[in-house]
């Protein structure tokens, strides 16, 4: 079977990647391992930017708006982060998934579901479907196959620098507010944060992420927490575990290969979150890969424009985000209870709600540092790293 463009993976960098490869007049087929799209874990918490990054407006996929967000810091105490109106949606991750293929398919890509790149060899991508073998010989591969990314590995491409294990359950709980969701801090989740992002009424996504045994720790909080305890009434409807990774490395790209999304930890290390960076990097690959195929070009050294690009675009700001993640990784209950105090001030407030943004958070804290010296004492670390 001959095509231009193979990518493999049909979450949403996968889609909008064969997408706009079928848009650049790419013939383009879209392959999906699971036998439905939309089975992935993730908290489904989307800014209103990657809603519109994602081009699809609002719809059925969305289940609740969130203006803000209560942190929690190690001791109980807290402050409030409002946005005074809708900052990010809580999206059904199986409906979201499925629109954004159906509108590659719509763009001309073919879809396979049930559909496992087993091996590459001599430019010739094996595929199993179905319990048939396929082989296919595409000019250039898009690999969008997460974390454990077989095309990464098939192309000698580079992992991520890290990568933090989380659990998440839906469950019933008391939700304090409807439009914001809670975040609390400290080594009730080592190395990231626990989440309860508000679903619908007395139902939440309760998650966390850590550097080691995220499950103990999730049992943990639910059955001991002072705050999420009390909160949780001990059922829950949906059990989901995942990877989160962390770091770029240092090649995306390689001879009629280009990796995007969570294979190549297009990731915001301060949320976690990779919707917004997966997508816009995946409209760069499937530009990049249309103009390679119809220019007869697929080496590394044509491919590397899509390096260039989606590093120009948020490069920086994911090493800035990782530095953060970094810093607030290596600070004890003590130091984050400092931290929390220390912004829990009525100006301070005011600046983050004013230019606090989920995608690029190195805003927010640049305007922090400038407007109070006083934080520097706290963040002198992050102050550098932004430089």
């Amino acid at each position: 079977m001959e095509c231009d463009v193979v990518v493999v993976g049909a979450g949403p960098a996968g889609s909008m990647a064969a997408k706009y490869a079928s848009k650049g007049g790419a013939s383009v087929l879209l392959i999906e391992e699971r036998q439905e799209i939309g089975k992935k874990a993730c908290t489904g918490l989307i800014s209103t930017r990657a809603l519109n990054e994602c081009e699809i407006g609002l719809g059925r996929w969305i289940k609740n708006r969130i203006r803000g967000a209560f942190i929690y810091s190690p001791d109980g105490t807290g402050i409030t982060i409002d946005g005074k109106e809708t900052k990010a949606y809580v999206i059904n991750r199986k409906i979201f998934d499925r629109e954004l293929a159906k509108q590659a398919v719509k763009a001309g890509a073919d879809l396979l579901v049930k559909a496992k790149a087993t091996g590459l060899k001599n430019g010739k991508l094996n595929i199993l479907t179905q319990g048939e073998s396929l082989e296919v010989n595409p000019k250039i591969i898009i690999g969008a196959d997460g974390v454990s990314s077989r095309v990464a590995k098939w192309a000698g491409l580079g992992r991520a620098k890290k990568v933090l294990g989380g659990v998440q359950i839906e469950g019933l709980y008391d939700v304090r507010d409807q439009g914001f969701v809670e975040v609390f801090i400290g080594s009730v989740a080592p190395g990231f944060f626990v989440w309860a992002v508000p679903l619908e009424d007395g139902i939440a996504r309760i998650g966390l992420c850590t550097t080691a045994n995220p499950l103990r720790h999730l049992r943990k909080m639910l059955k001991s927490h002072p705050i999420v305890s009390r909160r949780y009434h001990g059922s829950h409807l949906s059990f989901e575990v995942g990877g989160i990774p962390l770091g770029p490395p240092e090649r995306t790209t390689a001879e009629g290969t280009i990796l995007v999304g969570d294979a190549v930890a297009q990731v915001k290390p301060t949320s976690g979150g990779g919707i917004y960076t997966g997508a816009l990097c995946a409209k760069i690959a499937g530009e990049v890969a249309a103009a390679a195929v119809r220019e007869g070009d697929v080496s590394a050294k044509r491919l590397a424009e899509y390096e260039r690009r989606w590093r120009s675009a948020i490069g920086r700001e994911l090493s800035i985000g990782m530095k953060i993640h970094e810093v607030m990784g290596k600070l004890s209950d003590s130091d984050l209870n400092k931290v929390i105090k220390a912004l829990d001030d009525p100006g301070i407030l005011d600046t983050i709600s004013q230019y606090g943004d989920m995608d690029y958070p190195s805003t927010v804290v640049k305007k922090l540092i400038l407007a109070k010296p006083r934080l520097l004492k706290l963040s002198g670390v992050l102050a550098k790293a932004i430089r």
